[in-house]
């Protein structure tokens, strides 16, 4: 047997980028489909004012993990589950997640300790806002104002307007899709 012939068959983790909010939906999806998938969760308390409950909310949201050869027929069934998005990668193709990477992974969100992650947002990234009243608005990170707010420009008509969001509501769009 040829090397080459062998590590066809060799899986690897693939990042793969969900729809907004769709983590659940896509993990479940794969998942009837056979296909090993691993979408790591933290508890946090509901922002809801109506609400002191924890919930469970994706530690990486609009990612999560799927083990594949990425042969064709599976790698068409990954990006064709609804709400997946892409697998992640660069111009020579998909980029592998270190085993070592997941396994860490799946020790911190076991545990009951709080894990925390974050999207250190840098002046000039480009954003989306996904939640609240601007949802859909594309703009240009500007700068942090007070605890959870940032402020993000938005050009249109060769003009320039800002809002102040949530932290939470302002997901970076991946330089790929820039």
């Amino acid at each position: 047997m040829t090397k080459n012939y062998i590590d066809k068959f060799v899986r690897f983790w693939y990042v793969l980028h969900t729809k907004s909010r769709f983590e659940n939906v896509v993990n479940d999806g794969l998942i009837k489909k056979s296909i090993e998938v691993f979408l790591p969760k933290v508890k946090v308390r509901s922002k809801r004012r109506d609400r002191k409950a924890m919930i469970q909310v994706p530690l990486f949201s609009g990612y999560l993990f799927v083990k594949t050869d990425l042969n064709p027929y599976e790698h068409i069934e990954i990006v064709k589950t609804v709400g997946a998005v892409r697998i992640i990668g660069n111009k020579d193709g998909p980029l592998a997640v270190s085993e070592e990477s997941i396994e860490s992974l799946q020790i911190m969100v076991a545990g009951n300790n709080d894990v925390t992650t974050g999207k250190h947002l840098i002046k000039g990234d480009r954003v989306m806002v996904v939640d609240g009243s601007f949802a859909g608005v594309t703009g240009t990170f500007i700068r942090y104002k007070g605890k959870e707010r940032v402020v993000v420009y938005i050009e249109a008509l060769g003009q320039f307007a800002s809002v102040e969001v949530a932290e939470d509501d302002v997901e970076i769009i991946p330089e790929l899709l820039v």
